[in-house]
């Protein structure tokens, strides 16, 4: 393979461990490590969060990854990506320069916004899911246009140390340096196809190096305690060799990116981004040993001309109550219990009742155990805090021996996908920290 770049993923989604990433900076050579940390429903519960003012309407655990990485990041020379900007990438990056200046860490921080299009969506657009209108589902909340690299090139370019977006779609994290640090040219789909490829396959992190593929007995994976996330040795050419550090747990071969290969695939002919429609039919792997994969073979062609979007409107209420029985006759206790609290909750919300062990009774009919869980779904919060006082009642509105009451309730936020024209997304980038180089 000709010179190339390092590129690794330090989490795959907002609760992903935090060590692991810390270790691909120490140990990975890295020139850039990406935290893939933005699903669906994230940005929305995000954008509802700030707009009640209860919490950031970035990552919450963003802070708590810069505390670790900053220092190792500035050491190593290494460039941090993210999405964990969710639906405030500006004031995430405003964040992580105050901590970068308080830590005496000289640092470039470029937040990436403009994928907010909640007031340019068309409510009356059909959704992808039933083809009816977006709004005819609820109360729209947010609406997040998928950013392609184009986007986070000019951060790129300008210098940034630390490049905190909203919703960029997952590999287009990955392709932006790749397409800044090899030199390649924006508009050549191959390289973008290979570089899209390379994301695809990191940005789920563990699932790539056996996390999500372990299987005992079958998919058998040593070391998930200690599991080593991936990186990525790429050439000019779009090449790439998969890996993850040496004396880490997991395994990288043919199966495992196999595995991660045709993730969230529909068509392998047409794997569409908002940079390039990716053939992925073509794809070829090669086990090199010592848990490193060669990939190459990946076909592009022309991009979408419209940009997918990510919906959020207001879905209801959920309420959920669980209570245990054990000893003799648990599984009858709590499926009584069951009943009564369906009986008490009436039409007032669409509900569930489910007995969980009710089939892994101990020998000795006095360790028995049965728990009964109860969810519902409720128009209006009332309903659903039904359900949370209905559960504990039992503990003395019987049946006999109930204990171990947990209840939550809280409003859901439905997910649907639309398209927005290319021109109605103006991504922009806000500077901090350090002047730009």
């Amino acid at each position: 393979m000709t010179p190339g770049t390092r590129i690794g993923c330090g989490a795959g989604f907002a609760s992903d461990r935090l060590q692991p990433a810390v270790d691909l900076v120490e140990r990975g050579a890295l020139d850039t490590l990406v935290l893939e940390c933005l699903g669906e429903r994230t940005v929305s519960l995000a954008s509802l969060r700030a707009s009640e003012g209860s919490g950031p309407g970035y990552d919450p655990m963003l802070r708590r990854r810069l505390e670790l990485l900053l220092e190792p990041l500035h050491r190593r020379g290494t460039r941090l990506v993210t999405n964990a900007g969710a639906a405030d990438p500006v004031a995430a990056g405003a964040m992580a320069a105050e901590l970068a200046a308080s830590l005496g860490l000289p640092t470039t921080v470029a937040a990436v916004s403009g994928d907010d299009v909640l007031d340019r969506i068309d409510p009356s657009a059909p959704c992808w899911e039933d083809g009816e209108p977006l709004e005819s589902h609820g109360e729209l909340v947010s609406a997040n246009a998928y950013l392609g690299a184009e986007a986070l090139l000019p951060a790129l370019r300008g210098g940034a140390d630390v490049v905190v977006a909203g919703r960029a779609a997952d590999p287009s994290l990955f392709l932006a340096p790749l397409v800044h640090d090899l030199g390649w040219d924006p508009s050549d789909e191959g390289l973008l196809a290979a570089g899209t490829l390379v994301g695809h396959l990191l940005e789920c992190a563990g699932q790539l190096t056996g996390g999500y593929f372990a299987d005992p007995g079958r998919k058998d994976v040593a070391g998930l305690a200690d599991l080593g996330f991936p990186l990525a040795e790429v050439d000019g050419d779009g090449r790439a060799v998969v890996t993850k550090l040496p004396g880490t747990g997991g395994r990288v071969d043919r199966m495992t990116v196999t595995e991660q290969l045709t993730y969230e695939v529909t068509d392998p002919r047409a794997y569409l981004t908002p940079d390039v429609s990716l053939d992925m039919t073509g794809v070829r792997l090669r086990e090199l040993g010592g848990d490193r994969v060669l990939v190459d073979g990946a076909r592009g062609f022309a991009r979408p001309r419209t940009l997918k979007v990510s919906v959020g409107y207001r879905a209801g209420y959920r309420g959920e109550g669980e209570i245990s029985y054990t000893g003799p006759g648990a599984v009858a206790r709590a499926r009584l219990a069951g009943e009564v609290v369906r009986e008490r909750l009436g039409d007032r919300v669409r509900s569930r009742v489910d007995l969980i062990g009710a089939g892994s009774g101990h020998d000795d009919a006095a360790f028995s155990e049965c728990r009964l869980r109860v969810a519902a779904l409720s128009t209006d919060r009332a309903g659903a805090q039904a359900v949370e006082e209905e559960v504990t009642a039992l503990y003395t509105c019987g049946p006999a021996g109930g204990g171990g009451v947990r209840t939550r309730s809280g409003e859901v936020v439905g997910i649907l996908s639309s398209t927005i024209a290319r021109e109605h997304v103006e991504p922009a980038v806000s500077w901090f920290g350090e002047e730009r180089r």
